[in-house]
């Protein structure tokens, strides 16, 4: 599922829009001495169908988990909660309880593989159960189950960490300029107040984070009866995925990653390298295509113009958005320009217009999808910030000063002013909203390199301009049996709206160690618009 618009979400790195009861019988795991499913007779009961027990965590078959559209893919699921401990330190280990929805998708064929593939989302703080159609759609559960859980404080968890008065802000933000001091006293703001809702429902915010989401994770696996299975982890969860495979490597037949975060570098320094390459890749894709060069001749030099000369002098104009009952105020700066096209690799064949128009005083194109993103239903109250606050103010902000970001930007965009690289692409104000969020920074250890042999497939995209395709090569350097793929032309999250990187998963999770990337070599640039 690859969007018409770019993703609207401004706190997180992967934004899709959303697409996407048994009799219980108890068995008890204890360690790691599994207990298989079983149903009555000796056959392996249907996987999700049986209760099952690891330490203080419990998988109990149930209905499917809520999700907040229409999820066609959850018909036949098999469905269910794991309960585990909001804190696992050894203080409070019998303190407060949360849930996490789960959801299988079951194989096509009548005889699925004995391994199933688990599925780490995004963000920080997207929510599993609802991409339950991308899966679907990708063929992932062509001959293996597929299962869904949410990570804790998700839109199908309990509790929920949503606070849609931070989606609402940003909606309202649109309207006024990006990187001004007064929007990030705003922002702040609605950061506090995010935080106060949620201590209703939690006293632990710092119990939120991925050091907890991977151990939910490997408690799962135990809690299904399962001896071995896969994961496929996309953007923030390819973060999730590396710390999941260092920390619990066992009963892992093989990892897939696309869109490739190492959790020992994440940081904002690291998305102003995403968006330098991400952007590169789609100006030197318009310079390889005749047409395209003639029309829109030096891409990126106009695009670097453009930012410098709108931080100095914002644009303001009006634009029509589907649902909103009036014309729609919108801001265009020199940090309106960069977040914009951090997301617009999603639609690159209107990009080079959409900067021409721009260049020339129309500014419509940009200022409609900026905010027909922002505005969008699908924007509002689908993200658990919460989590995504966990993460970043544990994992990411304590590791790198807010200089950091800003050399960390100068050194790919050395002509861009300091009021735009202050702020790196998606994460606006982030140092001052940890400082609100005031929870602990985690252990150094959270940073460590991943070292592995698991059998990884790691997938990145030409276009990406939110998780650099470099931090591909970057990873594989310590997992000694991995296949490095960047697909070209493609953007964020290759699997979302490639067939070839769809294809090329399907075959590694088949052959992890010899998976067929044949494809590689048809995949064809978009065709650029050319504007009369």
């Amino acid at each position: 599922m690859m969007p018409s618009r770019p993703p609207h979400h401004r706190r997180t790195l992967r934004r899709l829009p959303a697409a996407f009861a048994a009799t219980a019988a108890g068995v008890l795991v204890v360690g790691l001495a599994v207990t298989p499913a079983q149903a009555r007779g000796g056959a392996r009961a249907p996987l999700g169908t049986v209760a099952g027990t690891v330490g203080d965590a419990r998988y109990v078959p149930g209905p499917c988990p809520r999700t907040a559209d229409p999820a066609p893919a959850l018909e036949g699921a098999r469905c269910g909660t794991l309960t585990v401990p909001e804190d696992r330190s050894l203080r409070r280990a019998k303190g407060r309880r949360i849930t996490l929805g789960v959801a299988i998708l079951p194989a096509l064929t009548s005889r699925p593989a004995p391994d199933p593939t688990v599925w780490f989302a995004g963000g920080p703080g997207d929510d599993a159960v609802s991409e339950a159609q991308l899966a679907v759609d990708g063929g992932l559960n062509r001959d293996r189950d597929v299962i869904l859980m949410s990570q804790r404080g998700t839109y199908s968890a309990d509790p929920a960490l949503l606070c849609p008065n931070i989606d609402e802000f940003n909606a309202r933000a649109v309207g006024l300029v990006y990187g001004a001091p007064s929007t990030g006293a705003l922002h702040v703001q609605a950061t506090k107040a995010c935080r106060a809702q949620l201590l209703n429902l939690t006293r632990d915010l710092g119990a939120y984070n991925g050091t907890e989401s991977a151990t939910d994770y490997a408690d799962l696996r135990l809690a299904l009866g399962l001896k071995q299975w896969n994961v496929f982890g996309i953007s923030y969860g390819t973060d999730l995925a590396l710390m999941y495979m260092r920390d619990h490597p066992q009963g892992i037949r093989s990892v897939g990653i696309d869109g490739v975060l190492p959790p020992s570098l994440a940081s904002g320094a690291l998305t102003w390298k995403a968006a330098r390459e991400g952007f590169d890749g789609l100006f030197t894709a318009c310079a390889r295509q005749p047409a395209c060069a003639r029309r829109y001749p030096h891409l990126s030099a106009t695009f670097d113009g453009l930012v410098r000369r709108l931080e100095a002098h914002p644009l303001t104009t009006t634009v029509t958005v589907p649902g909103q009952p009036a014309p729609v105020k919108v801001v265009l700066d020199g940090g309106v320009l960069v977040n914009w096209l951090t997301s617009a690799t999603h639609v690159a064949a209107g990009v080079p217009r959409s900067i021409d128009e721009l260049a020339h005083g129309n500014p419509q194109r940009i200022a409609e999808q900026w905010a027909g993103g922002k505005l969008s239903p699908q924007a509002i109250g689908r993200v658990a910030h919460g989590l995504s606050y966990g993460v970043f103010c544990s994992e990411w902000t304590p590791f790198e000063t807010e200089n950091d970001v800003i050399q960390g930007g100068r050194r790919v965009f050395p002509s861009y002013p300091t009021s735009v690289l202050a702020n790196a692409p998606q994460l606006a104000f982030l140092h001052a909203d940890c400082r609100a969020w005031n929870i602990p920074a985690a252990s150094p250890s959270v940073r460590a390199v991943t070292r592995s042999s698991i059998p990884t497939l790691v997938m990145s995209g030409g276009f990406d301009a939110q998780t650099a395709a470099s931090n591909g090569p970057y990873v594989a350097r310590t997992l000694s049996r991995s296949t490095v793929v960047t697909v070209p032309y493609t953007a964020h999250v290759t699997y979302a709206g490639s067939p070839c990187a769809q294809r090329i998963a399907d075959s590694f999770f088949d052959h992890p160690t010899a998976p067929n990337t044949g494809c590689l070599a048809g995949v064809q640039p978009p065709q650029f618009e050319i504007a009369p």
